[in-house]
């Protein structure tokens, strides 16, 4: 039975600060869900008798509670709810910070919207990259859109929250700091390494002067064909992707 209370508290988690307070963040599906179900148990699980029977050696959980599907419309945060949503704790301490003179990263100066951030995790995901450094002004990642849209991606990402600034100075000076700039050199057409930083901007501003000014390539993707009136940019999540992929496509030649 979801009492009140329960249902309350974890309406509450919406919020970041609800969240920052109580040290959790929802996730919901069964994808979603079981990814993280894998790496960390769940504080509080609320799921369908179906999804339970189905799942009964998946499951690591403080404390479980079987709901009607009618019960869990109540307290899902979805249009149509997918039969489970768990509660997991906020980790207190992030994995090591990666060796970027071996590793390619991602570094985000302000991306706002929690489906773009979401989208970016799983395509981070997806060509290998474990650590994103983002902007303070970036969309807290236990958002619980952008839990959603990761697909289960946040369980093997590791999102590292601080002023870019201060990253970008403290990396060692040869490293390379790559950047989609509109006055950037063809993508396809530039030397482009194995390890490093790759910088995505905000979806209306793009990359902030002040990161501008410590990118050492300035990338491009350009548009086909050349000189076509076409649109202004490109969707965020859609350049990362273009962006990784391009990077491991040359780690194969």
């Amino acid at each position: 039975m979801l009492s009140k209370a329960k249902i309350k508290m974890i309406h509450a988690l919406q919020q970041k600060k609800q969240r920052q307070q109580d040290g959790h963040f929802v996730a919901e599906g069964p994808k979603v869900v079981g990814d993280l179900m894998a790496v960390t148990p769940a504080s509080l699980l609320v799921a369908t008798d179906d999804w339970l029977q189905r799942n009964k050696g998946l499951i690591k959980a403080d404390e479980v509670i079987s709901v009607t599907d009618d019960e869990l419309r109540k307290v899902s945060f979805l249009q149509h709810p997918q039969e489970v949503l768990a509660l997991f704790p906020i980790a207190d301490k992030q994995r090591p910070l990666p060796d970027i003179s071996k590793e390619l990263v991602l570094a985000l100066d302000g991306v706002q919207d929690p489906g773009n951030l979401g989208t970016i995790i799983r395509i981070a995901d997806w060509f290998g990259i474990t650590d994103i450094f983002c902007s303070l002004e970036t969309a807290d990642v236990y958002n619980p859109k952008v839990v959603q849209a990761t697909m289960g991606s946040i369980a093997r990402v590791s999102l590292h929250y601080q002023p870019l600034e201060t990253f970008l100075d403290s990396i060692p000076t040869d490293t390379p700091v790559y950047g989609t700039l509109l006055d950037g050199k063809d993508i396809y057409a530039q030397k482009l390494s194995a390890h490093g930083v790759i910088i995505m901007g905000n979806e209306g501003k793009g990359i902030s002067p002040a990161i501008a000014n410590r990118v050492t390539h300035r990338l491009l993707i350009p548009n086909y064909p050349e000189g076509r009136p076409t649109a202004d940019s490109l969707n965020v999540a859609i350049a990362t992707a273009i962006t990784c992929a391009e990077f491991r496509r040359r780690m194969k030649n």
